[in-house]
């Protein structure tokens, strides 16, 4: 699998370890092993210029997503009716903005590094399909958020 980072933001961020968890997030919706992504830190005055240019709103956001080829989560090597391998494919790009991830964190009495790992496992998510506009999407994505996430932390303290 492979997970490019480039940090364009200015601040320090464990790179590393946001490759990590979008590795375990992606094995754990059983992506392609060969998929790739690329994750993308930027400063507030491009995560506006896109905000604005891809969502048209204003001001800088949290995480934006954008897919490449489409990839459904789940799939199972070696499952009934899957003779042929699936091609690899591009997830796409999840770009995240570590200062509006600090002032989150801190509203939400986590930080900024848990603040960050919850925006690129939901970005990821969004990647793969998932979304947020109705009350029953919002449930099932924020549900498999909260269980990647606990699972990547269970796995992080054994």
């Amino acid at each position: 699998m492979s997970i490019e980072v480039a940090n364009e933001s200015g601040v320090e961020v464990d790179e590393r370890g946001l490759a990590r968890l979008a590795r375990h997030v992606l094995d754990g919706m059983r992506v392609h092993p060969l998929a790739e992504l690329s994750l993308l830190l930027v400063d507030e005055p491009a995560m506006s210029e896109l905000h604005e240019k891809w969502m048209g709103e204003p001001g800088p956001t949290d995480v934006l997503a954008f897919p490449m080829d489409e990839l459904r989560p789940g799939h199972q090597p070696g499952a009934a009716g899957d003779e042929e391998e699936l091609d690899p494919a591009l997830l796409g790009d999840v770009v995240l903005c570590p200062a509006v991830a600090e002032r989150q964190g801190a509203e939400a009495g986590h930080g900024t590094h848990a603040e960050l790992e919850l925006l690129c496992t939901h970005g990821i998510l969004h990647l793969l399909g998932y979304d947020h506009a109705e009350p029953e999407e919002h449930k099932e994505m924020f549900g498999l958020q909260a269980r990647l996430l606990e699972s990547w932390r269970d796995q992080r303290r054994a």
